[in-house]
């Protein structure tokens, strides 16, 4: 796939924002409110809470307790940030090949990861250009 098949077939796919686990609950509380219907689930090995609406566009993270959680990214990001918009993800054909597009302008990479499951795939990178937080996200879930 060339670059320019990757960047005509990118799209927003959803905003994910760092919450305060104090603060979750609330805030899941008011998205619901406005009619977002969250899937809520753990992510263990990054000792992340993630509150997903995958059709509406909107993920809130929080971090877990215990040390996997204290020492997650969205723990750093939320100590020297305070809540906020965590990451921008952009749905693309391939991760990889957008990763290597971003590298071109200067793209840090913050994590990759590769999930599978019953009748699923996921690829993400996560990384800033210029400071944009960003994510790559290739998937066959609809």
């Amino acid at each position: 796939m060339t670059a320019g098949e990757t960047a005509a077939g990118a799209r927003l796919h959803h905003i994910v924002f760092a919450v305060h686990p104090l603060a979750l609950a609330e805030a899941a509380r008011m998205f619901t409110e406005l009619g977002f219907v969250f899937s809520d689930f753990e992510l263990d090995d990054l000792g992340l809470r993630v509150l997903l609406d995958w059709d509406r566009g909107i993920e809130l993270v929080s971090p877990m307790p215990g040390e996997t959680g204290d020492g997650s990214a969205v723990a750093e990001f939320l100590a020297s940030r305070g809540p906020g918009v965590f990451s921008v993800v952009i749905r693309v054909p391939d991760a990889p090949d957008a990763e290597e597009l971003a590298k071109r302008y200067g793209a840090e990479i913050r994590y990759r990861q590769h999930r599978e499951g019953e009748g699923y795939a996921l690829d993400e990178v996560e990384l800033s250009v210029r400071g944009l937080p960003l994510t790559f996200l290739s998937t066959d879930l609809p």
